[in-house]
């Protein structure tokens, strides 16, 4: 059936090349800009995927910018059901140029070791991070980019911490290059871990013995929420009050604090969708509107309302279809193309999002001029009124 009637779809989309042309370029350009918000929205939404679900991120209640002290750590630990417990503070360098920003973090290593199993690196490599005083490891994509290898000295400009002697450059000696425990990881390994050991003495002493986060791995994931609430139970009503959430939560509270990203990308696409709505509505009612004779004919050849109906309902879905199919193959080209670091792809769920989006978009373009072809009447369609 649909085999029998494509060429006079066809025929009807390409009644006038260049309008269509025009209305496939639109959609094209459309569907590209909503493939790439929604990759961005799919990154965002599935990052519980990725991160641990039986770590919890510990930070201060008022704000993670807020340093916690390290004499929490043990009494974090004694809470029922806590594995391991890490530390971690932001370091805030640039390497060389302000353009060559990446995320770093002063740890404990044995304690990232223990807190973060995702990370892998050979023996040898992880006891020299942890005997070193001023040693640092950094992802293998990071690495990769600048071309580090183990044993380079590496100068970080913070624009957070000072030294004692007032300097922001802080040095650090290479002592190893880390992997993930599968691809998913290894793309993400983008960041620089920095020993505690000489990011603490050579800060200022009011600001020594302090950490930022606090990383809780727990037993079992199913404990989480409990663990959590007993964790801040545990400093209620003092001058360190906490709030423990998960590691998503955590991650997606950072970067709400530049807004709230999904909602902006949600509204742009939204933005997107509207305006090709009324080119395409407008596209599809002046092609139906000028054919208005021909469709009076093809009822006198004996094609059913429902047949008519059909057939606008089809070029108004080829139309749609062809424009988000072309549009969708270059933002996964786009996403492809992007660096490892930037872990956005055009997925699963932005091509189901389009899809959704492809046949809502059909359905309300074509369905009023299908509709007014259904109930055309012959006499009146010939006699032109």
């Amino acid at each position: 059936m649909i085999r029998k009637y494509l060429p006079l779809v066809w025929g009807a989309l390409m009644r006038k090349k260049t309008r269509t042309a025009f209305t496939l370029l639109s959609l094209s350009a459309a569907f590209l800009l909503i493939g790439l918000l929604q990759a961005v929205n799919s990154v965002l939404s599935g990052g519980a995927d990725f991160l641990g679900a039986n770590r919890l991120i510990t930070q201060a209640k008022i704000s993670f910018t807020q340093p916690l002290p390290m004499r929490l750590l043990p009494q974090i630990e004694a809470v029922p059901g806590v594995e391991h417990v890490g530390h971690s503070q932001f370091f805030g360098g640039i390497y060389q140029d302000p353009k060559n920003f990446f995320p770093q973090f002063a740890v404990n290593p044995q304690r990232l070791r223990d807190t973060y199993p995702e990370w892998t690196m050979d023996e040898d490599a992880w006891r020299t991070f942890i005997s070193t005083q001023d040693g640092a490891i950094a992802g293998k994509v990071l690495a990769d980019k600048f071309g580090w290898k183990v044993g380079d000295i590496i100068p970080l400009n913070s624009f957070i911490w000072t030294q004692r002697d007032g300097s922001r450059v802080w040095q650090w000696r290479l002592v190893g290059i880390f992997e993930g425990r599968d691809q998913e990881w290894t793309d993400r390994a983008n960041l620089m871990y920095l020993n505690y050991g000489q990011f603490d003495e050579g800060r200022s002493e009011a600001a020594r013995g302090l950490a930022g986060v606090f990383v809780v791995r727990v037993k079992n994931p199913m404990d989480s929420e409990r663990i959590a609430a007993e964790v801040d139970a545990k400093f209620e009503n003092s001058s360190e009050e906490t709030k423990t959430q998960s590691e998503q939560e955590f991650q997606l509270g950072f970067l709400k604090q530049l807004g709230d990203i999904g909602f902006i990308v949600n509204a742009i696409s939204g933005a997107v969708f509207f305006t090709i709505l009324i080119l395409t509505g407008y596209t599809m009612s002046q092609a139906v509107r000028e054919r208005i004779p021909e469709l009076a004919v093809l009822k006198c050849l004996g094609f059913t309302d429902r047949t008519i109906l059909s057939l606008v309902l089809a070029e108004s879905f080829l139309l749609c279809f062809i424009g988000a199919l072309i549009g969708l193959l270059l933002a996964s080209v786009v996403t492809g193309l992007l660096p490892p670091e930037y872990p956005i792809k055009a997925d699963a769920r932005v091509w189901l999002f389009a899809l959704a989006t492809t046949v809502f978009l059909a359905l309300v373009v074509g369905l009023p001029p299908a509709l007014r072809a259904m109930h055309l009447k012959i006499v009146d369609a010939l006699a032109g009124r």
